[in-house]
């Protein structure tokens, strides 16, 4: 996840004490803060934390579910100053696919999350203080530093993301202001877990905004520590604020792959807006789960096909290569024209000019073009 040959760009790893372990690991952490603005206070030094959807009331002394966020004193104190996950990689990748095509975006992480996924792929970090096993250290870093490197790399956008960047919103917008400044895009790949506060804190400097959309079953989302409706709420109130939205399924075998749920899912994106891109994506086995199948591309073929079925003009089949057809690609609703072909996150053809429009009918096609 983290490449030496970009991370060792910074400033140096935080060391830990020899014993290891989430204990230590916390203490590091715990010097690396500021004080939170997502807050209300309350009586007796408590505070409410509006970061994400379980809004946790904070008395003095104790965490968030998210295990990174703290009172102390009546004063509730955030992660800032280090990265534990980067990488400059294909924006195509978050997965955005209407969001500046071709380009690459330096992708930034922490450690904690609000959910406890048992198939999460960024298990390193967003685990790392439930798991002694994710062995994952701070480094230390400016905002200066990652914007320099973004521009280094020839990114054009800078993205929080590996663990749940809502619980740290305030570092990802001390970040996202400095690469504004040199006219850089700025993206947020979030569980969707979202409150109306947080969303009106980082609208003005966050231009696109991912949720990983996983299920349609409440008890499914309860089982990964989440509430199906904070994250049909989530949907509603990103798009209403006009950040670019694209939505993203990870399709498990036995767990969300029915029909039924599918196109729950679908009918539900379509009620939004149904211009907003889903991409469904194979799951394959990770960390503790490891009892599914993966999943075939025929699944992904299936699901693309209910959401096209529902109104969706834009469904995507992702990280299955060459195996998925035509849901690989960017076509025009209105005249059926190629507009973008890919081979995984490599593009290979991009027809779609800075108006964002088809060049053969003229429709417009949403999303950040320039």
């Amino acid at each position: 996840m983290v490449q030496r040959s970009i991370i060792s760009f910074l400033t140096h790893e935080a060391p830990l004490p020899r014993d290891g372990g989430a204990a230590t690991l916390a203490q590091a952490l715990d010097a690396r803060v500021r004080e939170g603005e997502l807050i209300e206070r309350l009586p007796d030094h408590a505070v409410r934390c509006f970061a994400c959807g379980h809004r946790c009331l904070v008395k003095p002394g104790r965490r968030g579910i998210c295990k990174v966020r703290f009172n102390k004193d009546g004063t509730l104190y955030v992660p800032a100053g280090y990265v534990a996950a980067l990488q400059c990689d294909p924006t195509e990748k978050k997965p955005f696919f209407h969001a500046l095509p071709g380009s690459d975006t330096l992708t930034f992480g922490m450690l904690g999350c609000d959910f406890h996924c048992g198939y999460c792929q960024n298990w390193l970090t967003s685990q790392a203080l439930r798991d002694d096993a994710a062995g994952v250290v701070p480094t230390d870093v400016t905002p200066d530093d990652l914007v320099r490197l973004a521009l280094r790399q020839g990114a054009k956008l800078v993205g929080s993301s590996y663990n749940e960047p809502l619980i740290t919103a305030e570092w990802a917008l001390d970040v996202f202001k400095v690469a504004r400044g040199h006219g850089l895009k700025t993206a947020f790949i979030s569980n969707g877990n979202a409150t109306p506060e947080v969303l009106d804190y980082i609208r003005p400097w966050t231009d696109c905004y991912k949720i990983d959309f996983k299920a349609m079953e409440d008890r499914r989302y309860r089982e990964l520590g989440g509430v199906l409706q904070h994250v049909l709420d989530a949907i509603r109130m990103v798009y209403e604020r006009g950040f670019w939205l694209e939505l993203v399924t990870l399709v498990v075998p036995g767990f969300n792959d029915d029909d039924a749920q599918l196109r729950r899912a679908a009918d539900y994106i379509a009620s939004v807006s149904p211009e907003i891109p889903w991409h469904v994506t194979a799951f394959h086995k990770d960390y503790r789960m490891t009892d599914p199948d993966n999943t075939s591309a025929e699944t992904l073929v299936r699901a693309c096909e209910i959401g096209a079925a529902a109104g969706l003009k834009f469904v995507y089949a992702g990280n299955l290569p060459g195996r998925v057809g035509r849901w690989e690609h960017t076509w025009c609703p209105d005249c059926g024209e190629l507009l973008i072909e890919r081979y995984g996150y490599v593009i290979q053809q991009q027809r779609i000019g800075a108006p964002g429009t088809c060049p053969q009918c003229g429709r417009r096609i949403p999303g950040v073009w320039c």
